[in-house]
């Protein structure tokens, strides 16, 4: 049997888990509303393991508009009480109230640049990092270009955006190819640059 080889985060977990990482993660995004969909994510998950978050992303996608911004930064005081009692997402008040915030801040981003695709991948130079770990234990948490991106936000009235929680959002979408070098993905993803 010939099984694939797997970055070993991915290994041994459930099947979303396991099709997050060979079909999601590390693919080039340019869609907005993606973009918009794994700050909150990744806000959500500080603190937190991945597959917590990734058990709850439809309790997410319910809760949080199908992740349209412009919806979400119309939530009201009464909107965050509701989700504040809906078991389908992490119930912490300052995580709610960040993806409110969070919405506001990127449809500023918007008018500004016409899309958040632009002021992402700005950090990036317009093209994917591409690294060639061997082992998990080599990738970092953070890197300049993250800290970067983290300050930025931060300056514009983003929460939860810190630099290990933005170098995630650059893994997951693609402006960094994280997948170690033995991992079946490194190499396919090399064909999207």
């Amino acid at each position: 049997m010939n099984e694939k080889i797997r970055c070993k985060w991915a290994e041994g977990q459930f099947d979303d888990y396991i099709r997050y990482h060979d079909e999601e993660w590390g693919v080039p995004v340019h869609d907005d509303q993606t973009h918009f969909e794994f700050l909150i994510l990744e806000g959500a998950q500080a603190g937190l393991s991945w597959s917590t978050i990734l058990k709850r992303r439809e309790g997410y996608r319910q809760s949080f508009a199908n992740f349209d911004p412009e919806k979400v930064a119309k939530f009201d005081e009464e909107k965050i009480q509701t989700l504040l009692q809906f078991e389908g997402i992490i119930r912490n008040k300052l995580k709610v109230r960040s993806a409110v915030t969070n919405a506001q801040k990127f449809l500023e981003i918007q008018n500004e640049f016409g899309s958040f695709d632009p002021y992402i991948w700005q950090f990036v130079d317009g093209e994917p990092i591409v690294n060639y770990w061997k082992s998990l234990e080599d990738v970092p948490a953070t890197t300049k270009e993250s800290d970067a991106l983290s300050k930025d936000l931060k300056k514009r009235g983003f929460k939860f955006t810190g630099s290990t929680i933005m170098y995630a959002h650059m893994q997951a979408c693609g402006l960094v190819n994280d997948h170690t070098v033995d991992c079946f993905r490194f190499k396919e993803l090399l064909g999207f640059f």
